[in-house]
């Protein structure tokens, strides 16, 4: 409280301080505060709670609170650009193959030979199969046209290679169109001709396209030529000697298997008619090449021989050898010896010189050849003799029921 002076004047307080309050006043004022307090700030009901709406007016101004682990929507769209997988549809696509194989591949037929073992391939489900020809009068029958290519304005070549490389060279660009709208993307390509004929013969000159072609679509394998060699009758011919011999040499540093005409039909002699050689040849070879396909797909409880393995053998330069033989009683002893020396001798392909550089034993076995520990000792001693003779090898054990004994498959590359 302020003091009064003796004449009875309040007296004022110095500058620049704040009267007194009286205790009454304050009190007075305590109270108005808590009254206001006391009073309810007006609600509203918002996302399912009651919300000031002082708090509401200002949430307006106000920024969310941000997940720092949150990602917009479209901050990753950028991997499913780059994930896609690169499509090849068009019309004349043909359908994926139903053949078992440990390879994404097609297989394309030049000329009359060519075509007939590539039907064969065909016959067995390979279905991203060409029967490529520069006449439309040598054609297998039972081939659906949508697997045929017919150069245009040739009507053959006549066993003339010069010609066949020219005409090839001239519609280069239809053998191309047609393995990329019928083939779509493929990994592997293997290339199938005749040799003596002119438009197998000639087929070597189409490389780049094969490659281009590959590599157009992506496709991670390689080349891969199968041709033929003429038979000691066919070979009588100097210009079909001559043609063979050309394709041959064309090839020569290509991974490629050279079949032999002669050997394939002397199996078959007496067993099956004229008519029926060559189809029964080419039927028998495309089954044991596609069973080592088959195999590579295959996981084995024993030892697997797998797809890496596979592409490793066939990536290998030059020249491939494979044979196969039955074994009735695996527990003979020198099993090894039997399995090679059968191999090289019952095999369709020309016989092989020189050190491979790759090697590759398969063998399928029956439930009870995989119980009995002899026949495991013999396996064993096999394999070695086979690696033994070959720089680098692979093998792999299968089982099957009812097979007719121990099935040995031996494929050798890299040979001169």
């Amino acid at each position: 409280m302020t003091e009064e002076n003796d004449n009875n004047e309040v007296e004022k307080p110095p500058i620049g301080i704040a009267p007194p309050v009286a205790k009454e006043d304050f009190d007075e004022s305590q109270e108005e505060e808590e009254e206001v307090a006391e009073q309810p700030v007006p609600q509203r009901l918002h996302e399912g709670h009651a919300q000031s709406v002082e708090e509401d007016v200002f949430a307006e101004f106000s920024e969310p609170e941000e997940d720092e682990y949150e990602a917009a929507d479209d901050d990753f769209d950028f991997v499913e650009h780059y994930d896609a997988e690169v499509e090849v549809a068009h019309e004349d696509l043909l359908p994926e193959n139903t053949a078992v194989s440990a390879l994404n591949c097609a297989f394309v037929g030049f000329g009359g030979g060519g075509g007939k073992l590539a039907k064969a391939f065909l016959d067995l489900g390979f279905n991203k199969t060409l029967l490529i020809n520069t006449t439309a009068k040598d054609q297998p029958e039972g081939v659906d046209p949508k697997h045929l290519v017919v150069i245009p304005d040739a009507d053959g070549v006549a066993k003339d290679i010069s010609y066949g490389r020219s005409v090839f060279e001239s519609n280069s660009t239809v053998v191309e169109d047609a393995l990329r709208t019928k083939l779509g993307k493929v990994d592997w390509l293997f290339v199938l001709a005749g040799g003596g004929g002119g438009t197998g013969s000639s087929s070597p000159v189409l490389h780049d396209v094969f490659k281009r072609y590959l590599k157009s679509v992506q496709g991670e394998g390689e080349v891969f030529y199968i041709v033929t060699w003429p038979s000691s009758q066919e070979g009588l011919n100097a210009t079909i000697s001559n043609n063979a011999l050309s394709l041959a040499n064309e090839i020569i540093d290509y991974p490629h298997i050279i079949l032999d005409n002669e050997r394939q039909m002397s199996f078959l002699r007496g067993k099956v008619g004229v008519l029926d050689l060559l189809p029964t040849a080419n039927k028998a070879f495309a089954k044991l090449f596609h069973q080592i396909l088959k195999l590579a797909n295959e996981q084995s409880p024993i030892q697997s021989f797998d797809s890496k393995d596979l592409e490793r053998c066939l990536r290998t330069p030059k020249k491939t050898f494979l044979g196969s033989t039955i074994i009735t009683n695996p527990r003979v002893g020198n099993l090894g010896a039997t399995i090679f020396q059968n191999c090289m001798k019952k095999s369709p392909c020309v016989k092989p010189t020189g050190k491979p550089k790759t090697g590759t034993m398969l063998f399928v076995i029956s439930p009870e050849m995989a119980n009995d520990p002899e026949v495991s000792k013999h396996l064993d001693a096999a394999i070695s003799y086979v690696g033994g003779r070959t720089e680098t090898l692979f093998s792999g054990i299968y089982i099957r029921k009812n097979v007719p004994g121990l099935i040995a498959i031996l494929a050798m590359g890299g040979l001169n």
